[in-house]
C-alpha cells in the first residue's frame, strides 16, 4: 500500500531561527493514488504575535488563534497520523525547518525520522519545467487544476492542490503502475470446475450444411489458385 500525506503550513514569519512559529498545519491523505478523505487539519497558537506581511499571506489573525491549542498539544496526532507515510511538501526545506524547530522544543527527533520519506514537489516541478515559474499557483496553472477558491493561502487548502498538482506531474511516470495496480484489484478469482463430470453433446453437421461447407472451401481453393493449406495436407 503507497501511503501518502500532503503537507502544508503557514507560519508567523520567515524564519524559525528567529523565532517564528507554526499556525496552521493542513495534511490530506493519498493511498494508492486515490485521496482517502482521511485529512488533518489544526490551527495552533504560536505563543507570539504574527508579522503583519504573514498576515497578509494567510489572513490569520492574533486573535483568531488565542484560543487554538498550542503546538505540544496537537504533536503526538500529528506524528501518529504521519507516521510511515511519505510526505509530499512544495519547498520542503521550509515547512521542514518549522516541524524540527518546534520538535526541538519539546524534545523530539528531528521531522524526517517520524516519516517514510520527505519528498519536495517543488524540486520535481524544477526538473519538469526548468526555468518557469513554480510556484503552487503557477503549477495549478499550467496543469489545469482549479485553484479559484485560493484568495488567501490556507495550509488545508493548499495542501489538496498540492495533491492535485502532483497527481498531474507524475500521471505518465507511474501510468503503468496505476494499471497494474487496477488490474489487479480487478481480478475475478473463478473456481475450477471439474468437467469429466459433464457429458457434453456431439452435434454432426447434416448433408446439406457439410455441402454448403464443401462449396465455401472450393470457392476460396479457386480463389486462390489451387493453393489452400488443407488441399495440400489432404494430399
Amino acid at each position: 500500500m503507497l501511503r501518502q500525506i500532503f503537507l502544508d503550513t503557514e507560519t508567523t514569519g520567515l524564519s524559525p531561527e528567529s523565532g517564528d512559529r507554526i499556525i496552521e498545519i493542513g495534511c490530506v491523505e493519498m493511498v494508492n493514488r486515490r485521496l482517502t478523505g482521511n485529512n488533518k487539519h489544526f490551527y495552533i497558537n504560536p505563543e507570539r504575535r504574527n508579522s503583519e506581511d504573514a498576515v497578509k499571506i494567510h489572513g490569520l489573525t492574533d486573535e483568531f488563534l488565542a484560543d487554538k491549542p498550542v503546538f505540544s498539544a496537537i504533536a503526538d496526532e500529528l506524528l501518529e497520523y504521519l507516521a510511515g507515510a511519505e510526505t509530499i511538501i512544495h519547498n520542503a526545506s521550509f515547512d521542514v525547518g518549522f516541524l524540527d524547530a518546534e520538535l526541538r522544543r519539546l524534545g523530539k527527533g528531528k521531522f524526517e525520522t517520524y516519516v517514510a520519506r520527505i519528498t519536495d514537489s517543488l524540486l520535481m516541478a524544477r526538473e519538469m519545467f526548468p526555468g518557469k515559474s513554480n510556484s503552487l499557483d503557477a503549477l495549478c496553472k499550467r496543469l489545469e487544476v482549479d485553484n479559484s477558491g485560493r484568495t488567501l493561502h490556507g495550509a488545508l487548502l493548499d495542501a489538496g492542490l498540492l495533491a492535485e498538482v502532483y497527481i498531474q506531474m507524475t500521471r505518465g511516470q507511474e501510468s503503468l503502475v496505476i494499471e497494474e495496480e487496477e488490474a489487479a484489484a480487478e481480478e475475478i478469482v473463478v473456481e475450477k470446475v471439474d468437467l469429466a463430470a459433464f457429458t457434453l453433446p456431439v452435434l454432426l453437421a447434416d448433408a446439406s450444411e457439410r455441402a454448403a461447407h464443401e462449396a465455401v472451401l472450393a470457392d476460396l481453393d479457386k480463389s486462390s489458385n489451387g493453393k489452400t493449406l488443407w488441399r495440400t495436407v489432404v494430399a
